[in-house]
């Protein structure tokens, strides 16, 4: 059964007896790109319901907020719209709308104080999510906004109407205007499956970003050390140089090392096939300091106790053996400074933290709406983006639900609620 149609309806416009048209808007999707878009929207004087697919909003959001909560980054804007690569152009108008200060303000202003910390990166001071998105929530419903759960969009019927499959079974909605923010494709479990591909023009195959990777370790390997850290080491691929921690899975490597390389490792195996990763176990120590602790005579002394005596740890002294068994020539110490790792794949999109491709530039206009349908806006992962973890990509959803919304409001023109 249609649910009530959401359009223009007038409303009494106090003091003068006349009408004026309230634009009523539908926000698809509850994450963070889609609940800046409906804030924006109600503070214009829109009528905004949201409609989220899962029973509540923003669970991969509260998912990210347990580590921490990384809002956005401190370095120059310059620097930070880099981080985007191929799409900073086209991110830029949105996120120098709205840039990592307007941020912190925002977030702040929700009574969540922030701190910048030693790598430059902003989190707020209660260090998860769930405060946060409280707050937000309140201010959504003091602005009016509806939240619709369990409302999973399914496209458009034959006279252009929103189509929802419900738990009471299908419902249509016809706003004056619609803004898209349904995710990528990762960590489907939590609510974007990326299932709107086969509705929209344009786009981009959905990849994995910001994720691990497989190599086939020894069943050595993955029995005695799967889930054990890599601390303080160098991951070189190609130029690109670097410094974290990683962690050995069952089949493969992950971590933020890992993640930091991810973009240019996937596109050169989709390209050439598996790739060769350089991990450096030591990169505190010069090569002076390790050719003095590991090249001279051993004795009586075995290889694993020589690592060990040298500082390196039970996994480091392992996957040196292991390099060394498979032929790896020496030195010890150049062997370490570069253990060569053969690397077959990325892990799937349900393991990733983000999500590469989406509907591409060229498909939507300078106010991120469809170009083929005026009326439909688009806002976070669903575009054409990727970029490192540190901030940039939450700073990415929130500016660019806030462009669109401002965008619609704009398109709205002169009958746009307060005017």
């Amino acid at each position: 059964m249609p649910a009530p149609p959401l359009g223009r309806k007038p409303v009494p416009q106090g003091g003068v007896g006349g009408y004026s048209p309230v634009m009523q808007v539908a926000v698809i999707g509850a994450g963070p790109a889609g609940l800046m878009a409906a804030e924006t929207l109600a503070q214009g004087g829109a009528q905004v319901t949201i409609f989220e697919r899962m029973p509540n909003p923003a669970r991969k959001f509260l998912l990210a907020g347990r580590g921490g909560l990384n809002l956005t980054h401190s370095e120059p804007l310059s620097a930070f719209l880099g981080r985007y690569g191929a799409a900073a152009a086209a991110l830029a108008p949105s996120i120098e709308a709205f840039p990592p200060t307007a941020l912190i303000a925002w977030a702040e202003g929700l009574g969540q104080p922030c701190f910048t910390g030693t790598s430059g990166r902003v989190f707020p001071r209660a260090l998860k999510a769930s405060p946060l998105l409280r707050a937000w929530l309140g201010r959504l419903a003091g602005l009016g906004v509806t939240l619709r759960a369990r409302h999973h969009w399914q496209g458009w019927d034959a006279e252009g109407a929103l189509r929802f499959a419900t738990p009471a079974g299908e419902v249509t909605q016809r706003p004056a205007a619609t803004l898209l923010a349904l995710g990528g494709a990762s960590w489907p479990r939590l609510g974007a499956d990326g299932g709107w591909v086969s509705l929209l023009p344009g786009v981009v195959p959905l990849r994995p970003a910001n994720c691990g990777f497989r190599i086939a370790w020894s069943a050595h390997l993955r029995e005695r050390f799967a889930g054990t850290p890599l601390k303080r080491i160098a991951l070189t691929f190609g130029s690109q140089v670097v410094r974290g921690e990683a962690v050995l899975t069952e089949g493969g490597l992950e971590g933020g090392a890992v993640y930091a390389l991810a973009a240019p490792l996937r596109d050169a195996i989709a390209l050439g096939g598996p790739q060769q990763l350089s991990l450096d176990l030591r990169p505190d120590l010069s090569a002076t300091q390790l050719a003095t602790r590991l090249d001279g005579p051993r004795g009586a002394q075995s290889l694993g106790n020589v690592l060990r005596r040298a500082g390196f740890a039970p996994l480091g002294v392992a996957l040196v053996q292991e390099a060394l068994r498979a032929g790896a020539p020496g030195p010890l110490s150049a062997l370490v400074r570069a253990l060569p790792l053969t690397v077959t794949a990325p892990e799937g999109l349900a393991r990733a933290i983000s999500t590469a491709g989406g509907v591409g530039w060229d498909a939507v206009d300078a106010g991120l709406a469809l170009c083929a349908r005026p009326d439909v806006f688009l806002a976070g992962e669903m575009l054409d983006w990727e970029a490192p973890t540190g901030g940039y990509l939450l700073q990415a959803c929130l500016a660019t639900g806030r462009w669109a919304a401002q965008a619609m409001l704009t398109q709205a023109g002169p009958d746009r609620p307060g005017e």
